[in-house]
């Protein structure tokens, strides 16, 4: 597979604008646009369903069990998820994905159209959505590494989360003034458009050929994916973090809504400002580190990021309840936004540079297990809110963040010497 034959030169507009390197390439430009698009209309039906979940029953604990019945599902699926990557073709496995997402979202948004919409409506729709993405997500992360020569990785992993960190700016704000002025309905019908502009997309893209396992068995094919993560002590401690901070961590997300109507008293709009605060904060990183593209201070940066995230999510939660000041909030959202994509996007690029093609689909398959368990957190959030509060609950997860940041993570000496590993593994890979 030549790479080099699908750049484009950096003349004209690259070389006034400095495009990102992994930009140049059209077959990876293409998958960009069309994964913005998907990502964004996941932005908006979380931002809506959440929405639609808290209008109907007004409990932080039915927002826990929305969020429940989409991490279970995946959970329990994202491990074949990663051996189907590696045995089929990525481009299609995520064609029949993107449809079949979107056909649920639109299911969704006629049924609260017409007002029949109930609660566990909500929650069934949430699993099977959870159960396709869990194929989904592994493909896409194995896919697009195909597309672009290996020197620019790092600007390709930057791009991507460039995009969750913009759609956190934009989607929000805009499904909330979406539901103010024509209804959640309409929110849910744009959410399902971004996910057939993907699908459109991707039955487009001309794929270079990528060699799949064939012939193995995938019960045997999860069980050595699993042994290589296990093998490698850096491995399980990316991983470990980014299960830990999302179970705990990552729960203020779906309890917004509470903290909009019941806390701060800012409404749908309010919540929308908020959440692309955050955005702003966590774009500006990327964009930032995407530019840098270092890998010396990696470990520090996993360590740091970790830390600043738990303390600022504590923060926000207990100012939020005993302030209420609305200025510091946005403020506190801010540095979240930043310093979760200071970590976030350190775990990202180390993991995707280090995997080997053969394990990529396994690999991102157990790493998008991370996303799944972030509803799951939600729900123990939800379930802790019921007794104390949500702003201390959310506490609660901020707090074990910072201590498991500030802990384990200091006495492992090859995560502090991550960018030291990441120089050889390159200098052996140009080798």
């Amino acid at each position: 597979m030549d790479i080099q034959e699908t750049q484009t030169p950096a003349t004209g507009l690259s070389r006034f604008f400095n495009v990102p390197p992994a930009l140049r390439y059209p077959k990876y430009r293409a998958y960009w646009l069309g994964m913005l698009a998907s990502v964004g209309g996941f932005q908006v039906l979380m931002f809506a369903q959440g929405w639609l979940t808290y209008e109907l029953t007004g409990s932080p604990l039915y927002l826990g069990y929305v969020s429940l019945a989409s991490a279970s599902s995946s959970i329990a699926l994202n491990l074949f998820g990663g051996v189907f990557a590696d045995k089929l073709d990525k481009r299609r496995l995520i064609f029949v994905t993107q449809l079949i997402t979107a056909s649920l979202i639109f299911l969704l948004a006629f049924l609260t159209l017409f007002k029949v919409v109930q609660v566990w409506h909500i929650i069934v729709i949430a699993f099977l959505s959870g159960a396709v993405n869990a194929f989904n997500q592994p493909a896409q992360q194995a896919l697009y590494p195909h597309l672009i020569d290996r020197k620019v990785m790092m600007s390709a992993v930057a791009l991507n989360s460039a995009i969750w960190q913009g759609t956190r700016i934009v989607s929000p704000a805009v499904a909330g003034l979406v539901i103010s002025i024509t209804g959640t309905s309409s929110a849910i019908f744009l959410a399902g458009a971004g996910f057939v502009t993907m699908a459109i997309v991707i039955l487009a893209l001309r794929v270079p050929r990528i060699e799949s396992r064939s012939g193995t068995n995938p019960m045997q094919d999860m069980m050595e994916g699993l042994k290589f993560i296990g093998g490698s002590a850096v491995f399980s401690f990316l991983i470990g973090m980014t299960f830990f901070n999302s179970f705990f961590g990552m729960a203020y997300i779906p309890m917004m809504p509470a903290f909009a109507v019941d806390i701060l008293k800012v409404g749908a709009d309010g919540q929308g400002v908020l959440m692309s605060v955050g955005g702003v904060g966590a774009l500006a990183v990327t964009l930032a580190l995407g530019s840098i593209g270092g890998s010396s201070y990696r470990g520090l940066m996993i360590v740091g990021g970790g830390a600043a995230f738990g303390i600022s999510v504590a923060a926000f939660a207990l100012t939020s309840e005993y302030v209420g000041w609305f200025p510091l909030a946005l403020a506190l959202m801010f540095i979240m936004g930043t310093a979760s994509s200071t970590y976030m996007i350190a775990i990202m690029s180390s993991l995707q540079l280090l995997v080997p093609d053969n394990m990529r689909g396994r690999v991102m398959g157990f790493y998008g297990m991370t996303w799944s368990i972030m509803p799951l957190g939600a729900f123990q959030a939800g379930a802790i809110a019921e007794f104390v509060g949500v702003p201390i609950a959310v506490a609660i997860g901020g707090t074990l963040v910072l201590i498991f940041a500030l802990g384990p993570a200091m006495i492992n000496k090859q995560v502090r010497n991550l960018g030291v590993i990441l120089q050889e593994r390159e200098a052996r890979a140009v080798g």
